[in-house]
Formats: C-alpha cells, sequence, structure tokens
C-alpha cells in the first residue's frame, strides 16, 4: 500500500530490511511504476552492498513492506524540495 505522505518517504540511499527478507536493500528511486503492470510503488530498491545488477535485480515496495530502517539516506534542501514538486504532482493526477 502507497504512503499517504510523500514527507514519510525514505530518502534515496536510504538502506532497509524488508519483511520476512534476508537480504538488505537500498533505495535509488521514489514512486516509481511497474513499466508492466502500471501499479505505483513507493519505492526501488537494488541489493546491498552488490548495487544494480540489472533491470532483473531491481525490487519494488512499499513504505508498509520496511521491517527495519538500517540507515537513512541524505536528507538536504533539494529533497525537501522534490517532495514539494513530488506532492503537488501527486495532488494533480
Amino acid at each position: 500500500m502507497l504512503t499517504n505522505d510523500v514527507r514519510d518517504l525514505l530518502p534515496i540511499g536510504s538502506v532497509v530490511l524488508l519483511k520476512d527478507a534476508k537480504k538488505k536493500l537500498m533505495i535509488f528511486g521514489v514512486r516509481q511504476t511497474n513499466s508492466k503492470t502500471g501499479q505505483e510503488y513507493d519505492y526501488i530498491g537494488v541489493l546491498y552492498p552488490e548495487g544494480n545488477m540489472g533491470e532483473e535485480i531491481r525490487f519494488l515496495f512499499d513504505h508498509s513492506d520496511i521491517d527495519q530502517i538500517i540507515f537513512k539516506g541524505y536528507d538536504g534542501e533539494e529533497r525537501a524540495q522534490f517532495l514539494e514538486s513530488l506532492k503537488g504532482y501527486l495532488a494533480n493526477k
């Protein structure tokens, strides 16, 4: 289930462990759409520490799927501006 408030989204670079997972993921994108199904997700991530190893090994997931936040990524002014833009885009969608 998508998070309702974009301010709750974790920053890019955050490392998380999903429920029932054994391997950590690093978030490299927020509010992503599955190109095959059209379903929207809060995040896209890659295995940590391996990183991007191709499209077949990228994971779409929602904030509610996260069991543990291992590391929170950088949260600067640019991100605050991005979240405001994203909030406006989603409101007009």
